[in-house]
């Protein structure tokens, strides 16, 4: 299409006079204009106004196709912006978009930080433990918050979980005539801010953040006992070979220790648990990793659960795992899909050979000792011997 009729224009805090000649052309051609309140006086457009409308729905916008539209947005439409959510819905042709400088790339300039080396997060509806995966010492992430309130309760949130020494920066009105910056200790922020708009950034300090290799530790997961633990949950990943937007089916889920390990990793994971009490640990447990977004927990049992589910790109069986769970699992799941089963008992331990003979792969029996008082002196403690099937279907 060569005459788009919906413009997405970015717009920044030195309003209409700051935006480019193609931008105020097509605010002026626009006969409705969406936006923001505090958009829409930037703009200062009046008749033509629509504020969005509450709860936010894009439908509206989408009404006004084959006329001329514009929809106002923060600095850059594409970045935690309604631009995605526009662009999925409509064909390539219909609209074009003018962007201004983000939030995160105004943070970056006033606090001389590399952008290419900042983590950019948007928490105006997420839970603080989005941060999690991402603090380490030295870490530079800057977040947009809903408003001024949220800063006291994420700097409270840092503090209580070993990062107060944090430096906290509360940016406002960025690039616009008041424009306000202000530098805080997180343990010591006492509040600068009543409301408006926000983006904090932060420069961790304090605790040292989650390992970035397989096999973090046990004491991090909530369970009953039922869980992979470390050295063989870090053969399992090793096998699983996860990769950034990849899904994992963790099947017999236990804490969901794998689901979450393969989360951290990029990847998104669907936890099939028959049991409530179990399940509720591993959503206890992905709320606390910040990865509620990445995991979802079916409380079923396998293969049953199975067919409603969307197709993995790898999954792992660590409990349960008989005949019928996998003739379920193999006949559901697409060729090149990678498997890998554990087995710690005799029978499951025989099946495991069987489909090896049947189906070709990798078997590995790994054997672990851990040294034990005994007495003066020490010993080598056994644990039961894990048996590892790596396929590809």
């Amino acid at each position: 299409m060569a005459d788009p009729w919906l413009t997405i224009i970015g717009i920044g805090e030195d309003g209409l006079e700051a935006l480019s000649e193609a931008s105020r052309k097509a605010l002026f051609e626009a006969e409705t204009v969406f936006g923001g309140a505090r958009h829409l006086a930037l703009a200062r457009v009046l008749d033509r106004g629509r504020p969005w409308p509450v709860p936010f729905d894009v439908d509206a916008v989408l009404s006004c196709r084959g006329h001329r539209t514009a929809v106002l947005a923060s600095g850059d439409p594409f970045w935690y912006g309604v631009g995605g959510v526009l662009a999925d819905r409509l064909k390539a042709g219909e609209w074009i978009v003018y962007p201004a400088p983000s939030t995160f790339s105004l943070t970056a300039a006033r606090l001389g930080w590399r952008l290419e080396s900042v983590i950019c997060l948007g928490l105006h509806c997420a839970p603080f433990e989005r941060l999690v995966p991402h603090l380490a010492s030295g870490a530079q992430i800057i977040c947009l918050m809903r408003d001024g309130r949220a800063a006291p309760d994420l700097a409270a949130w840092l503090t209580e979980h070993g990062w107060g020494s944090s430096s906290f920066w509360t940016l406002t009105a960025l690039g616009g005539p008041r424009e306000r910056i202000v530098k805080h200790r997180a343990d010591s922020y006492a509040g600068d801010l009543a409301d408006g708009l926000l983006a904090i950034a932060l420069e961790a300090s304090g605790a040292q953040g989650i390992p970035r290799s397989s096999g973090v530790s046990d004491d991090l997961f909530a369970h009953d006992g039922q869980i992979t633990k470390r050295p063989v949950r870090a053969l399992a990943l090793s096998a699983l070979a996860p990769r950034p937007g990849e899904r994992l089916w963790d099947i017999g889920a236990g804490s969901g220790s794998i689901a979450i390990e393969w989360a951290l990793c990029g990847g998104m994971a669907i936890a099939v648990e028959r049991r409530e009490d179990r399940a509720g640990n591993i959503r206890h447990n992905a709320a606390s990793f910040g990865l509620l977004d990445r995991i979802a927990v079916v409380a079923r049992t396998a293969p049953e659960a199975l067919a409603a589910l969307e197709m993995p790109d790898a999954v792992f069986i660590g409990g349960g795992l008989d005949g019928t769970m996998f003739d379920g699992v193999w006949s559901c799941i697409a060729p090149g899909t990678r498997l890998v089963a554990h087995a710690v008992t005799l029978e499951t331990e025989v099946l495991l050979a069987e489909l090896h003979q049947h189906y070709g792969g990798e078997l590995m029996r790994v054997e672990l000792s851990h040294a034990r008082a005994l007495g003066r002196f020490r010993c080598w403690n056994a644990t039961r011997p894990i048996v590892q099937w790596n396929v590809i279907r």
